[in-house]
């Protein structure tokens, strides 16, 4: 490519869902500008027992990529969720739920949260978990369908549980029909200009060679491109997060589907269940142990004999440049995370949607590349920072915990911590994909207290404050009560089909 030219063509080298979501992205997006868009797909490393969890903004990008979501519910076997419940089994650290939408509204502009927290030392016994009307929904088997009421009370979302493999398949067909030229290949050789980063070409299996502008790299944790052809370095976040080795496993689908995801904690790991229509994925995440005794623990968790077991290793990192030269990598390519909170797929939507806004238009895209590289870097660490605050601040018993509490923690996390500790603020930062509400849930359920409350709560009697809450309450009992269970809504919105 030379300068002043625009990127006219694309490969897209990877597997799986990275592979296909970046895909169907450009070839949807700027396919008909007339962009080129050619997929490599590389041997699949997915299994029968991959069920993927995935927050809100999914359904936000199919959308826009025009991926019907019956479409996604039925080929894929999903099923709605509304957050995570955490099912501690401790009574110093009680169980929580971490939601999908707003907890409360406020009052003469001070947050809910602290008048939740006036109301407590006032003598209300009422966990904060019970004025989000999505978790109260979840943990009562109901759908939520919003309605105007809804809407002002709060903000309402949900992701979904997913069989990863079928979406694959669903995702590469549409990318299909949306005209990507489509090659396998078990072995991809790069080609250079020279000593510079620029990729040329490459050379699929020795036989064919594919010539574009730009390279995408999806090639999950092997990062094929960015590592092993321009030997990009990664940055190692061993040190601030726990799950060295993962389980992932299948057991039987629920009578009844709950929407949300559970996360059981033990004394040597976690065991999150994500029921579908079709099973239950188990993912059990631990440090140390052997693999009998990780699928003993999954097995104690999910309290049923599992199927179709796998056992992976986790190096979390990051790449110091996901975008180097003329390749950008996105997925596990750029980041690899700890599989707590499920932010996997989500990480690999934030590299597919910055990319297509900072899709390069002249040949030298030096200034787009800088801020995909610094943007990227900014977000992955506030997932980070999240993630690390579980490990790092829980009281859970047992020595996978304690062996955790040792754990560094990075800086922006020390001062997020230490504000909310001091006033139960919550510092705003860039680029961030929990919001205000998600941090509050994830800090009260791990015991930390702020010290002090806003002067301005001073302002609210406690007649008012106490009305206030019965009101909220009563329209969160009513607004449940209204809503069709789970069960039911699928079976509805998919038109009987079966899973």
């Amino acid at each position: 490519m030379t300068a002043g030219r625009g990127v006219a063509s694309v490969i897209v080298v990877g597997r799986d869902v990275d592979l296909w979501l970046a895909a169907v992205a450009l070839a949807r997006a700027l396919g008909p500008s007339g962009l080129s868009v050619q997929a490599v797909e590389l041997p699949s490393r997915l299994h029968p027992s991959d069920i993927a969890a995935t927050l809100p903004p999914l359904e936000a990008l199919h959308a826009k990529l025009g991926i019907g979501e019956a479409e996604v519910l039925l080929e894929a076997s999903s099923a709605f969720s509304f957050g995570q419940n955490f099912a501690t089994g401790s009574v110093k650290c009680p169980s929580f739920f971490h939601a999908w939408g707003s907890h409360g509204r406020p009052i003469e502009d001070i947050e809910f949260f602290h008048l939740w927290r006036q109301a407590r030392r006032q003598g209300l016994n009422v966990p904060l978990q019970s004025f989000c009307l999505t978790a109260v929904a979840a943990q009562n088997g109901r759908m939520l369908v919003p309605d105007a009421a809804s809407y002002a009370f709060g903000r309402t979302d949900y992701g979904y549980h997913l069989h990863v493999e079928p979406y694959a398949l669903l995702l590469k067909s549409i990318a299909k029909a949306h005209g990507v030229g489509m090659h396998v290949a078990r072995e991809v050789v790069v080609e250079r200009r020279g000593e510079e980063s620029a990729i040329t070409a490459l050379s699929l299996d020795g036989a064919r060679r594919l010539q574009a502008d730009l390279f995408v790299d999806a090639s999950g944790a092997d990062a094929v491109l960015l590592d092993g052809a321009l030997g990009v370095a990664r940055q190692s976040w061993r040190h601030l997060l726990a799950a060295k080795r993962v389980l992932c496993a299948r057991a039987p689908a629920f009578t009844s589907i709950p929407p949300f995801a559970e996360i059981r904690i033990g004394p040597h790991g976690w065991t999150t269940l994500h029921p579908t229509r079709a099973a239950t994925g188990i993912v059990h995440a631990c440090d140390i142990g052997s693999d009998d005794d990780a699928l003993a623990a999954a097995t104690a968790a999910a309290g049923i004999d599992l199927a179709d077991t796998a056992l992976r290793t986790v190096e979390p990192g990051i790449r110091e440049a996901p975008w180097q030269g003329n390749c950008i990598g996105v997925g596990e390519a750029a980041c690899v995370f700890d599989p707590i909170h499920d932010v996997g797929i989500h990480a690999l939507q934030l590299g597919i949607v910055h990319l297509l806004t900072l899709f390069p238009v002249a040949g030298d895209f030096s200034a787009e590349r800088r801020e995909y590289n610094r943007i990227m870097r900014s977000r992955f660490e506030r997932i980070r920072d999240f993630q690390c605050a579980l490990y790092a601040l829980s009281a859970f018993d047992g020595p996978f915990w304690e062996r955790n509490r040792e754990l560094q923690m990075p800086d922006t996390l020390r001062h997020k911590v230490a504000t909310f500790r001091a006033r139960g603020h919550i510092v705003p930062m860039e680029d961030e994909t929990f919001l205000p509400d998600s941090w509050r849930v994830l800090f009260s359920g791990l015991g930390i207290v702020p010290e002090s409350l806003p002067p301005t709560i001073g302002r609210i009697s406690p007649q008012r404050l106490q009305a206030e809450i019965a009101r909220s309450l009563e329209l969160i009992r009513r607004k449940v009560l209204e809503q069709p269970q789970h069960d039911k809504y699928l079976a509805t919105f998919l038109g009987g089909s079966s899973v």
